[in-house]
């Protein structure tokens, strides 16, 4: 059964974590490949227990009780649509992130900071997956959240859930009746739990400093794989146990999903530091699956159940889509770090020439996450804004102008998100070097290009033929909204359907056939009538017969038009000019300050408040026993008074 298969898989990385650490400190030259190509096995079977139970049907989903956990109450893993669908997901990533990182893991300095915790990470990202009650989740979460705000906040929301009872499977939470009020609390829970380690605005503020931090491969597991476990815990609980959902769930989910797009975008298209950058992308993507999932909430909730499976089949599959992505242009950064040592694009240029495969392969991750055809990214934001489409047979008024702002603000955000990647491949890959690291790059293993290639493959498939991975989900929206999107149809027309043929379809197959076939007229047209003969000369210089790196456009100055625009609004930009006296010919000096306003207003102040309390509060490290004592004392009467009170 693949739930048995898929719990013995968890047990050996946990095993592998063990043993890690081991050849670690014994400086074993093995352990990297030995850590790394286990860890790449595992999860290759549990990729395939996911699409077993995702494709197969009932016949290979299951649940298995263990007698492990709390006394007397063990822990339930089971296997369904949904959690198959995110196991696929989690497990793709962590293959192909595992083969990366056994070319990769050779050129790390420090491997014992990883090792003994890659394939616990791992472990933990699918033990919450498989998990089926929340008692078990909650060591999950713990281990994923890496934050006790967001720990919390999903412990109250499972025991809300769980009611007076403290039954955690989620067989009982589903079963039992929950009044308006109380899922609404676990909805707003569940966003600032689930959120905060996805990375919604305002809760991503970790995000973009966490995920550049790890290695290139880590980064890629957290970013394209880590915040989708995030996701699959909202979806599993506001769809699926939290009862019927109120119209104004959507509101929120809507709201938080359309401005963590814009603002995450916003900050990534302003970045010099390559991670930094993709991280922020990571925020602006989150916020695309959650306007997705906002738009499903509005449909099931107003019986649309056709609307609802094309809104979560869509939003589902852009997490997939995104994992992949992601992924693929966290390992081109990772090769520009190994090949250069940089990840400040500033100091980067001419790498197409250097590392050109590392080029090609990473801009084809710019055009995925640009959502541009016939690439996925372009399928699942297209779906979505087919979904959007539908709002006008809402019947409430607030979310018929809340829809369609929502679609305006994924426009806008598929905008700067193209801006935000010419930039980003730009300045990193063309012109002429910008510094020594640049001039002297050079291309990495090919256990890293492999692996790109891989995701790119994948990329390229799921944007040609879209068809059967959105069937693959069919089950996942019937389980959620009890409706499914139509089936797609393979031949003869390679299309898919959002809603019906008389009213929109997309053919990812004939975009991709047009433009090879205009690339390849156009190269013939070239060679047929252009001039054979060959004329050299100078090109037109602009005054400047031997050009410097200096004089091309920089990353700041890319963003420029951007940052003009949004800054004043969401960055408070600020130009401070430093000029040089006269007739001195130094040149004058701009320096560009961009401030944080969430950081600022929200998370600043709470800061301040606990520094605050801290200092204060420091005295009591320094008091008699006698005064420890009475304390004691004081504050066993105050609770024997309030248990009075309330008794």
């Amino acid at each position: 059964m693949p739930i048995v298969a898929a719990l013995l898989s968890v047990a050996g990385l946990a095993g592998v974590a063990v043993v890690a650490p081991i050849l670690t400190a014994r400086r074993v030259a093995w352990a990297t490949p030995v850590v790394y190509g286990a860890s790449f096995v595992l999860a290759a079977v549990l990729l395939i227990c996911g699409l077993l139970a995702l494709l197969g049907g009932s016949a290979f989903q299951g649940t298995v009780h263990l007698p492990v956990g709390l006394p007397w109450i063990g822990a339930h893993f089971a296997l369904d649509p949904l959690s198959a669908a995110f196991l696929v997901i989690v497990d793709f990533g962590a293959v192909v992130a595992s083969f990366y990182a056994i070319g990769y893991g050779a050129h790390e300095e420090e491997p014992g900071r990883v090792l003994p915790f890659y394939p616990a990470f791992l472990a933990g990202m699918n033990l919450v997956v498989l998990s089926a009650d929340a008692e078990n989740r909650r060591a999950g979460y713990v281990y994923l959240l890496m934050a006790s705000f967001g720990t919390l906040m999903l412990l109250l929301g499972f025991g809300l859930l769980a009611g007076p009872d403290g039954d955690y499977a989620f067989s009982a939470i589903r079963t039992a009746e929950h009044v308006p009020w109380l899922s609404g609390l676990v909805l707003v829970l569940m966003l600032l739990g689930a959120g905060s380690k996805a990375g919604l605005v305002p809760l991503h503020v970790w995000l973009p400093l966490a995920h550049p931090a790890a290695p290139s491969h880590v980064s890629a597991l957290m970013s394209g794989v880590m915040t989708k476990v995030a996701v699959y815990g909202f979806i599993r609980v506001v769809f699926d146990l939290a009862g019927e959902p109120a119209w104004w769930w959507a509101v929120l989910v809507l709201i938080l999903g359309a401005g963590s797009a814009v603002l995450g975008v916003l900050h990534a298209v302003l970045q010099r530091d390559l991670k930094r950058l993709l991280a922020y992308s990571t925020v602006e993507n989150i916020g695309i699956v959650f306007i997705g999932l906002g738009l499903g909430l509005a449909f099931k909730t107003n019986g649309m159940a056709g609307a609802a499976a094309l809104a979560v089949t869509a939003s589902i599959f852009h997490a997939f889509n995104h994992s992949l992505f992601k992924s693929l242009l966290f390992f081109g950064a990772g090769n520009v770090l190994t090949g250069t040592g940089e990840r400040d694009i500033e100091k980067l240029g001419g790498l197409v020439h250097r590392m050109p495969e590392t080029a090609y392969l990473f801009l084809g991750g710019c055009l995925a996450i640009s959502a541009l055809p016939p690439l996925n990214g372009f399928v699942s934001e297209w779906l979505i804004l087919q979904a959007i489409l539908l709002s006008p047979d809402l019947p409430q008024w607030a979310l018929r102008f809340l829809v369609p702002a929502s679609g305006a603000m994924l426009a806008l955000a598929a905008a700067l998100a193209a801006a935000c990647f010419v930039r980003a491949f730009g300045i990193t890959f063309l012109s002429r070097p910008r510094s020594p690291a640049a001039e002297t790059a050079h291309e990495v293993s090919r256990w890293q290009i492999r692996a790109m290639y891989a995701l790119l493959a994948v990329c390229l498939i799921a944007g040609i033929f879209p068809g059967p991975f959105l069937d693959a989900l069919s089950p996942v929206s019937q389980m959620l909204v009890a409706g499914a999107m139509p089936k797609q149809p393979i031949l003869p027309h390679l299309s898919i359907i959002p809603i019906s043929e008389s009213r929109s379809s997309y053919s990812g197959f004939l975009v991709f056939f047009f433009i090879m076939m205009a690339s390849w007229a156009a190269i013939r047209v070239i060679h047929n009538f252009a001039s054979r003969a060959v004329r050299r000369a100078p090109p037109w210089d602009c005054g400047f017969p031997d050009a410097s790196p200096v004089t091309q456009y920089t990353a700041n100055s890319f963003a420029q038009p951007i940052r003009r625009v949004f800054g004043p609004i969401a960055f408070r930009a600020k130009i401070s000019q430093t000029m040089p006296q006269p007739g001195d010919m130094a040149p004058a000096r701009l320096t560009l300050s961009l401030r944080d306003l969430i950081w600022e207003f929200i998370y600043a102040p709470i800061e301040g408040a606990v520094l605050y309390a801290a200092e204060r509060l420091n005295i009591l490290q320094f008091l008699t026993i006698r005064s420890y004592l009475s304390l004691v004392f004081a504050a066993l009467v105050l609770l024997l008074v309030l248990v009075a009170t309330w008794a």
